[in-house]
């Protein structure tokens, strides 16, 4: 399985033609306690970069972005009732969506873990 890292603070794993994206640990300690999650539409078609989601916390409220290409297969609807996941797992329980891919070489453009730390330890 693949995981990569956007500049956006959103992460995807990618298994075949499939990704998972939700956002990053990092992303979740910045926002603080998430209360509301508003996610995207299975069915809908997204561009890289475009407005995908929506998380808001008691300090702010935050445009998720699709970190590739691709059309929404799954929401997880968990985070309707329980958006907390999003602080206590947001790598793995409090993903957002999955994505069936439409461009895989978009993935070239992300980073992968070492970059995003490097990353990260310079903002």
């Amino acid at each position: 399985m693949t995981v990569k890292f956007t500049e956006d603070h959103e992460w995807v794993k990618v298994e075949g033609d499939t990704a998972i994206v939700g956002i990053t640990k990092f992303a979740a300690e910045q926002l603080g306690d998430v209360v509301f999650v508003e996610l995207p539409e299975v069915g809908a078609s997204f561009d890289k970069g475009g407005d995908m989601a929506v998380v808001e916390s008691v300090k702010a409220a935050s445009d998720v972005y699709a970190p590739i290409s691709g059309e929404i297969l799954e929401a997880n609807d968990a985070l309707t009732d329980a958006p907390e996941t999003v602080n206590s797992a947001p790598e793995g329980e409090g993903w957002f969506a999955k994505i069936k891919l439409s461009d895989s070489s978009e993935l070239d453009s992300l980073m992968d873990e070492a970059a995003y730390k490097a990353f990260c330890d310079g903002q």
